[in-house]
């Protein structure tokens, strides 16, 4: 049995924990102080210099998205949604910010490591993912505006692609993904007839 994964050293990596003064934040400091890691406790904002975090862990009951310096889901760390109530509209909220782990309040003497670790491995999967679909949306793009220019001029095809989309009132992608589908479907159709 071969070994997926190593456990990364986390010694020296800077949490946040965005949460109101409360025995929980006191909880999880410690433990994350066990860890190795430094650990800032901030309410009810984070400050800009959370953006060069490790981690952030926050609380998901009295969370709202102005606390965050980005955009709901696009955190460029590990989150941690600390969740004491498991009502369904503050549930889906920790998950509109795309929570890499959860942590159970009460926060006991355990868990903090697990979910540090379970975090990272689901931010860096998401990543990777991201990347992977970015890749393959500028793949279709750039076949469609081919299939557009047909060896001639790219940065006309390019403009007629996103002239389609606006009057498709569709995305720049979508529409790549239609000239392409036609494309296949005429190539399909001409090899039909040629044999």
């Amino acid at each position: 049995m071969s070994r997926a994964a190593r456990i990364p050293n986390l010694g020296g990596a800077r949490a946040f924990v965005l949460h109101r003064p409360h025995m929980t934040v006191q909880a999880i400091t410690r433990q994350l102080a066990a860890i190795g890691l430094e650990a800032v406790e901030c309410w009810p904002q984070l400050p800009a210099e959370a953006l060069a975090a490790d981690f952030v862990f926050f609380d998901a009951d009295l969370g709202f998205d102005e606390q965050f310096p980005w955009q709901p889901g696009e955190a460029p760390m590990p989150l941690v949604a600390l969740i004491g109530s498991e009502a369904p509209g503050r549930i889906e909220w920790a998950l509109s910010h795309k929570a890499d782990a959860q942590l159970l309040k009460p926060v006991g003497t355990a868990g903090v490591y697990s979910a540090l670790l379970i975090a990272r491995q689901s931010f860096e999967a998401r990543k990777r993912l991201a990347g992977e679909i970015a890749s393959l949306r500028q793949q279709t793009i750039v076949r469609a505006v081919a299939a557009l220019s047909k060896g001639s001029d790219d940065d006309r095809a390019y403009a007629q692609l996103r002239s389609l989309a606006m009057s498709w009132q569709i995305s720049v992608e979508e529409a790549a993904r239609r000239i392409v589908a036609m494309t296949e479907d005429e190539d399909g159709d001409d090899q039909s007839h040629r044999a």
